[in-house]
């Protein structure tokens, strides 16, 4: 039995025999490749045209409300007419928590010009009110307890990341 012989009596010898075999694997993989491309992309509307919910700039941000800290509602939506200034932290992390001061410092700057909010990760109020007195935090705290504006509505995967969001509700930078 010569090698020749071996190799088409094999397999992959008996698959790719003819040239009509490697032309339909070619094929194939194009459309798997243009496949896994088209459904893998990043969409940058809805299907019904919308914006998409990630916080995408030069899109609206998506609007949401939340409980403040004291208890309050506030919806993003109502800031309107400002721009927004939007940190989404956590107490267990340490750079969100070295960057709060800053924030702190910048609400009290451009009060009246610049609306600056935090949202606290899957934390309870129990959890924030210990670091609110210890960095004298004035802007408003909101509680995103159930992640669903951190994960479902802005697809935030890194905290801290801030977003600032232009005073006619358009996400115009996003820093992580």
């Amino acid at each position: 039995m010569n090698q020749d012989h071996s190799y088409r009596e094999s397999m992959w010898g008996r698959l790719f025999a003819n040239s009509h075999n490697w032309t339909r694997l070619v094929v194939g993989l194009v459309v798997l490749s243009a496949l896994w491309v088209y459904v893998s992309r990043v969409p940058t509307l809805t299907a019904g045209g919308a914006a998409p919910p990630s916080p995408q700039i030069g899109f609206s941000a998506p609007d949401f409300t939340l409980n403040v800290l004291d208890g309050e509602k506030l919806t993003l939506s109502d800031l309107r007419g400002k721009v927004v200034l939007v940190n989404l932290w956590a107490s267990w992390c340490p750079p969100c928590r070295a960057e709060l001061p800053a924030l702190q410092a910048a609400s009290e700057r451009y009060a009246g010009r610049i609306a600056v909010v935090g949202i606290a990760v899957g934390e309870t109020a129990e959890q924030v009110a210990p670091f609110v007195a210890q960095y004298g935090l004035t802007y408003p705290l909101l509680l995103d307890l159930d992640n669903n504006v951190t994960e479902a509505r802005y697809a935030i995967r890194g905290l801290p990341t801030t977003l600032f969001v232009t005073a006619d509700g358009i996400v115009s930078a996003r820093h992580v």
